[in-house]
């Protein structure tokens, strides 16, 4: 059963990715090798869970069958937001489900409509996320920087928030 904690982080969790919805979805391939992909997020669920389209005709789809083990990368620049997601994948294959999430959006890359065999979806389990946010606005975080070049001394460590989400 899941705890007050638990919904706390993944309120916590939802309310930094939210904003940015892209994320650089990384795979192991067979040979082993990392490999990333844009990927669009199309909803958090109540338990933590992060939900993408893919079709069963990419190497994504193969590569989670075979390794499960997946890292999201989220980032806003221009708000100096970044997080790491790292969790455990799981294919679903639920036409009920894939029709729920279906958007106009999606119909762009995956043409066959919700109905379409290859038409299917990818669950994380996230395991934990670290993040970096910067509570300050883009002038001040210069002028930090600038003092620190000129004094010699790092920058202040209010620089900006930093911690991890256990989920």
């Amino acid at each position: 059963m899941a705890t007050l904690n638990d919904y706390a982080h993944v309120a916590e969790l939802t309310a930094k990715i939210h904003p940015v919805r892209f994320a650089m979805f990384t795979t192991v391939a067979a040979n082993g090798h990392l490999v990333s992909q844009p990927m669009t997020l199309q909803k958090t669920d109540d338990k933590g869970g992060l939900w993408f389209y893919t079709s069963t005709l990419t190497a994504l789809w193969e590569n989670i069958a075979h390794r499960p083990e997946v890292n999201l990368a989220f980032a806003k620049p221009v708000e100096n937001l970044y997080v790491s997601v790292s969790g455990c994948a799981e294919r679903v294959v639920d036409r009920a489900q894939v029709r729920n999430l279906w958007s106009a959006s999606v119909a762009l890359w995956l043409p066959g409509g919700p109905d379409d065999d290859h038409s299917v979806l990818v669950r994380i389990a996230p395991h934990s996320a670290e993040y970096w946010d910067a509570n300050q606005s883009a002038m001040v975080r210069m002028f930090h920087l600038a003092r620190a070049a000129v004094t010699g001394k790092g920058p202040a460590s209010d620089q900006g928030g930093h911690g991890t989400i256990s989920l």
